[in-house]
C-alpha cells in the first residue's frame, strides 16, 4: 500500500474522475462512428476491442483497444502527477470499474482486459510490459483472448513482486479478482471448449 497523503475528500473527487474516465464506452463510439453498427447486437454484445473484432474491421478493434488502454493510464497519469500514488491507485481502480459498470449503459459495460494493460503500464511500466507479454504469448498459442486475459490477471500480482516493490499488490489482487469474477461466464466455455478462438464470432 502507498503511503496516504491525500485527504479522503481528495481521494474521493479521484475516484470519481477515474470512474468517469473509465466509463467512456469507446468500443461502441467507434463502432458507431465507423459504420458497424450497435456491439450490443455485435459477436457477444461486449463494448470492448475483442467484440469490435467481430465485425472484421481491425482498424476499429484496435482503435478500441488504443483507447480503452489509454482511458486507464490517462486517469493514473493525472493523479499521480496532480496528488500522488495513493490518489493513482485509488484512481485506477475506479477507472477499471467505470469500464466494467458504466452509469451510461446500465452499468453493463465491458471486461477490462485493455483498460486493466494501460492502467498497469501507466502504474508500472515493468508490470505493464510484463502483463502485456503474458497476454500476447497466452493468446497466440491458444488463439483465445479470454486465456490471455486470464493468464495476465492470474500473473500480474507474480509479475508485482518480482519487478517493484509490493506497493501496489493489494491493487493488484483486487484487479485480477474484478477480472475473473467479469470473466466467469468465459471460464465456463473455455471449461466446456466452446469458447470462441480470436476473430471468429
Amino acid at each position: 500500500m502507498p503511503l496516504i497523503d491525500s485527504t479522503m475528500t481528495q481521494l474521493i473527487l479521484w475516484a470519481a474522475l477515474g470512474y468517469l474516465l473509465g466509463s467512456i464506452p469507446f468500443g461502441m463510439i467507434v463502432a458507431r462512428v465507423m459504420g458497424l453498427g450497435n456491439l450490443r447486437q455485435i459477436g457477444s454484445g461486449n463494448i470492448g476491442a475483442t467484440n469490435v473484432l467481430r465485425t472484421g474491421n481491425k482498424g476499429a478493434a484496435a482503435l478500441t483497444l488504443l483507447f480503452d488502454s489509454a482511458k486507464g493510464a490517462a486517469a493514473v497519469l493525472l493523479a499521480r502527477v496532480l496528488a500522488g500514488e495513493d490518489a493513482a491507485q485509488i484512481t485506477a481502480l475506479a477507472a477499471f470499474l467505470g469500464h466494467c459498470f458504466p452509469v451510461w449503459l446500465g452499468f453493463k459495460g465491458g471486461k477490462g482486459v485493455a483498460t486493466f494493460l494501460g492502467l498497469w503500464l501507466a502504474l508500472d511500466w515493468r508490470v505493464g510490459v510484463a502483463c502485456c507479454l503474458t497476454w500476447l504469448v497466452a493468446a497466440l498459442i491458444w488463439r483465445i483472448s479470454s486465456v490471455g486475459a486470464l493468464a495476465a490477471a492470474a500473473l500480474s500480482t507474480t509479475w508485482i513482486m518480482v519487478l517493484t516493490d509490493g506497493s501496489t499488490f493489494f491493487l493488484g489482487i483486487a484487479l485480477t479478482l474484478l477480472v475473473y469474477w467479469r470473466h466467469s461466464a468465459n471460464l465456463a466455455r473455455i471449461k466446456a471448449g466452446t469458447e470462441p478462438k480470436i476473430g471468429k464470432s
